[in-house]
């Protein structure tokens, strides 16, 4: 089966994504990172109204093989935590782009996604074009 990677985010190096709808981004980490993880058993995240710099650690996710930090994609303040992908860290991998999201921000500068690969972009850098 191929990974999906939707057409309306943006996404990072670190397999982060995106889905910017106004000032609010929706965050969560790709199809290929959670393959790559393999059974995730543990995930750690930020609190609300923390506030988040591009760039910096919002959490860890935990699996049988490893722990990896989660890497902020954009700057902003966090305005919801999805607590049930907390308690039920197997949403990752039934749907991360749905009911698998990690976080919403209010964004501070959208700019900042001009770097963020399209799914394209990301694919080929996956070599799953």
């Amino acid at each position: 089966m191929g990974l999906e990677y939707p057409d309306d985010l943006k996404y990072l190096d670190s397999h982060e994504y995106v889905r910017l709808d106004g000032e609010i981004a929706t965050v969560g980490i790709s199809a290929h990172a959670i393959e790559q993880l393999g059974d995730i058993v543990f995930l750690e995240l930020t609190k609300m109204n923390e506030v988040l710099e591009k760039g910096g650690s919002f959490g860890t996710v935990e699996s049988v093989k490893a722990v990896e930090e989660l890497i902020a994609p954009i700057s902003g303040t966090v305005v919801e935590v999805n607590s049930e992908v907390v308690e039920s860290p197997e949403l990752l991998a039934e749907d991360p782009y749905g009911e698998g999201w990690l976080l919403k921000l209010r964004v501070k500068d959208p700019d900042e996604l001009t770097e963020a690969m399209s799914a394209d972009e990301y694919r080929e850098q996956l070599g799953q074009e």
